[in-house]
């Protein structure tokens, strides 16, 4: 390996691979080997979740962020080639981005809602007042732009009454294998983000259990050793002689 690729940095050679043979063959714990069962390199990935949560307010900004969410601007377009369909279907498209414009001007700008089903019935009793009914993809876009997340707002639940999970939340941790998946998540996950849950839909495709498998050999886990650092004497006596040829420097410079 002439050049790095990537992060790997290190060439083994023929010299090498007869050391790394003889201390598997030799299979005794020394300064070079140490004996693990497989599973201690393994773990399961699993999903963190946590609920999503949203507050709603049809002020000037966010009303005019609208303009801007795919599901509405679309309303102004036709799939139609130019003609008479064409321009019926735009001018339809743009009277029912009036329509919804007009009615958001009925919900209170300084109102903040912090909660779904209540900002969800104001939104629905101001588009009924000027008899529209947008089209799935649209009401969509009217409550993702009115909506910002708010960690004190009210948990979203979908029809189920389930949390639903915020996607910029989600994380990951990686469970070692043989440890309960449950027992780690409360020990190492709950006491820091006590609303979290972790995805029971997430599974390996070979056993069909909760998070998918994998391996890691952490060789500086293993066989870290540690290094003292330098005395504070050597630093103090380096720092005074760059001092020095720093000084130097300067008076040559200034002449």
């Amino acid at each position: 390996m002439r050049k790095s690729l990537g992060s790997k940095r290190r060439e083994i050679t023929t010299d090498h691979i007869g050391q790394i043979t003889q201390l598997f063959e030799r299979f005794k714990e020394g300064e070079h080997s140490k004996i693990f069962p497989t599973t201690a390199f393994g773990y399961r990935k699993i999903i963190v979740e946590r609920p999503l949560r949203l507050n709603f307010q049809a002020s000037p900004g966010r009303v005019e962020r609208l303009q801007t969410e795919k599901g509405f601007a679309n309303l102004a377009t036709s799939k139609k080639k130019t003609g008479k369909d064409h321009d019926a279907e735009v001018a339809e498209g743009i009277e029912l981005q009036q329509g919804i414009l007009k009615a958001l001007k009925v919900l209170d700008p300084a109102k903040l809602h912090k909660n779904r089903p209540e900002f969800l019935s104001v939104l629905n009793a101001a588009l009924r007042q000027h008899k529209l009914k947008p089209p799935a993809p649209v009401h969509k876009a009217i409550v993702s732009a009115l909506s910002e997340r708010d960690e004190t707002a009210d948990i979203c639940t979908d029809e189920k009454g389930k949390a639903e999970a915020d996607p910029e939340l989600r994380d990951t941790e990686n469970v070692p294998l043989g440890e309960d998946i449950p027992e780690f998540f409360a020990r190492e996950v709950e006491p820091h983000v006590p609303d979290a849950w972790f995805n029971i839909g997430v599974r390996d495709p070979k056993d069909g259990k909760i998070g998918r498998v994998g391996y890691e050999i952490n060789f500086n886990r293993y066989f870290y050793k540690y290094q003292p650092p330098r005395p504070l004497e050597e630093i103090e006596a380096d720092i005074r002689t760059l001092e020095r040829e720093i000084i130097g420097m300067l008076r040559e410079v200034a002449g």
